[in-house]
């Protein structure tokens, strides 16, 4: 894993707002990053990063290296949250990686998973510290 010097951002993208919160606690505490933004859907994250994108000039502690992204959401779920991010610069999105977290160990959802180049990692819930250290950042 990185040190949080090379880590300026992280999102976590899921719409259980505990697994939020504990998540972003442990990342915290693991020293992962400096800034971990949360967000209870693949629309608001998306948002988020469209708002970057609109900036002429911004902070790079504002682009996400890393995103913890559910899959099962409603309205948008974690691979149409995937697709929507070629319409962004590159400048929003190089150098992003996608760790998914979520419930499902469909092996459906893990094959689907690896059609992505983004995502680097599959992970079924709970993240805990063992799983967090194991990610190859």
């Amino acid at each position: 894993m990185s040190d949080s010097s090379n880590t300026h951002c992280v999102l976590l993208i899921d719409d259980n707002e505990v697994d939020n919160m504990i998540n972003n606690r442990l990342i915290e505490k693991q020293g992962l990053s400096r800034h971990v933004y949360t967000f209870t859907s693949g629309k608001g994250g998306l948002e988020f990063l469209r708002n970057i994108d609109k900036m002429d000039d911004f902070p790079a502690e504002f682009t996400p290296d890393i995103v913890f992204l559910d899959i099962n959401m409603p309205i948008m779920n974690g691979f149409s949250f995937i697709k929507s991010l070629d319409k962004l610069s590159d400048r929003v999105t190089e150098g992003m990686r996608i760790v998914l977290l979520t419930q499902s160990d469909s092996a459906q959802d893990i094959k689907e998973a690896r059609k992505f180049e983004k995502v680097i990692d599959y992970v079924v819930k709970p993240l805990n510290a063992e799983k967090l250290k194991a990610l190859n950042f």
